[in-house]
């Protein structure tokens, strides 16, 4: 931590390359920073805080200080002919601030699909900041992507989860939205050039659920049940669990899903608890699968604000929404992800938890399958969270040499 801080702190000098150098920094180097500055104290501390504050292009004049601005700029759009002189216009300007105009209001724009959990999603961001922000003012800009449309196909065969969020991003490009919220898990590696991922909001619940009306769990289904997911993950370890079983695809929103369940075409259906959760039917949940029968899909459960890297009134903005233990876990769980190169299309599953009394830990479970589940491969790490991505690489490299390569390239022919 000191020589990331004395190196980052020798570029306080020049603030404004320091502030494009922050506004690239992955989710993670900024965690870091924040998480160096609480524990370091003393010296380090007010380096820390002191890199974060100029990187942020935070402004650290009064309120008073405030309405100068905005009243020098009220003084600049008097017409020319009634300010002759410097001397006038600053006698305008210093009028202004007698009376104290108020800051304008704030808008900022979130883009978001058109789906009741991702409207839930956003109106959560929404109200954070709301809350957060007195002067700032928060509007919803709702859209269908391209994976909302194609229901009858699964994802893997049309794109992946990057369909959900393409068209969320080209609203950002287009200056048609200031943040995308997203759920981690359809949130792929990378990032069109200028956009970026900016926070990693706290964590709900990561596990997937079994949802049945005529049976209690898993291991009650008789045999040939059908079973409703779409996810490669869950397919691969539900026929590892129960190979007797017929996994059938289903698509759609978690309505269209219960619908389906509901009307019989199947016996039991599987869903991330999370959304359940959020959209206030954690009764259906007739059983929390666990880890060690499902390992989670990574990103599950947490919530992602995309915006534009150099858009630094946003980030200042946004920035307390970030949760730093749901961060180190999701930073984590991607790397698998991202150094394996892999998504919906295949048979990936990575999950981290934080252990210990003071959460340093972070323990890290990751695997890889065939779709008929008759071949998986597992690994695990422990580690300083601190280290968490090169903790994901390291676990990713041993699938590697566990296989992995060959399975995922026998998945792609």
């Amino acid at each position: 931590p000191q020589s990331l801080l004395g190196l980052l702190s020798s570029l306080i000098t020049n603030p404004r390359q320091l502030r494009l150098v922050y506004s690239h920094f992955s989710i993670y180097a900024r965690s870091y920073i924040n998480e160096a500055s609480q524990r370091l104290g003393g010296d380090y501390s007010r380096i820390a805080r002191r890199i974060i504050i100029t990187a942020r292009g935070r402004n650290h004049c009064s309120e008073t200080g405030q309405v100068r601005q905005k009243c020098r700029k009220m003084a600049r759009s008097f017409p020319r002919s009634e300010i002759n002189t410097h001397h006038e216009r600053s006698r305008l300007t210093r009028q202004a601030e007698k009376r104290s105009i108020p800051m304008a209001t704030r808008v900022l724009r979130i883009a978001t699909r058109k789906s009741p959990l991702a409207l839930w999603q956003a109106n959560y961001v929404k109200q954070a900041l709301e809350r957060d922000h007195d002067e700032l003012e928060v509007e919803l800009v709702s859209m269908t992507t391209r994976g909302d449309k194609i229901l009858d196909t699964p994802l893997a065969k049309v794109g992946g989860k990057g369909l959900f969020v393409k068209e969320l991003e080209t609203a950002l490009l287009e200056d048609r939205a200031d943040i995308a919220v997203h759920s981690m898990k359809d949130v792929p590696m990378d990032f069109p050039p200028g956009l970026g991922l900016a926070i990693i909001c706290e964590r709900d619940d990561p596990a997937d659920a079994f949802v049945s009306n005529n049976y209690a769990d898993l291991a009650s289904l008789p045999q040939q049940a059908r079973v409703g997911t779409s996810s490669f993950r869950r397919q691969c370890q539900l026929r590892e669990l129960r190979p007797d079983l017929e996994i059938v695809d289903l698509r759609g929103n978690v309505g269209t899903r219960l619908g389906k369940l509901d009307e019989g075409q199947f016996d039991a259906i599987i869903l991330a608890a999370a959304g359940l959760r959020r959209l206030q039917l954690e009764a259906r949940i007739r059983q929390r699968l666990s880890f060690e029968d499902c390992l989670p899909a990574g990103g599950q459960g947490a919530i992602g604000i995309e915006c534009r890297t150099e858009d630094l009134d946003t980030l200042k903005l946004i920035d307390n929404l970030h949760h730093q233990a749901s961060a180190a876990r999701v930073v984590a769980e991607r790397a698998v992800n991202g150094c394996l190169q892999g998504g919906c299309e295949v048979p990936i599953a990575a999950f981290a938890e934080l252990e210990g009394a003071d959460e340093e830990i972070l323990h890290l479970r990751a695997l890889v399958g065939n779709l008929e589940g008759t071949q998986i491969i597992r690994s695990e790490i422990r580690g300083d969270r601190h280290q968490a991505e090169q903790l994901g690489i390291s676990v990713a490299n041993d699938l590697l040499s566990q296989g992995a390569a060959e399975i995922l390239a026998a998945l792609s022919t």
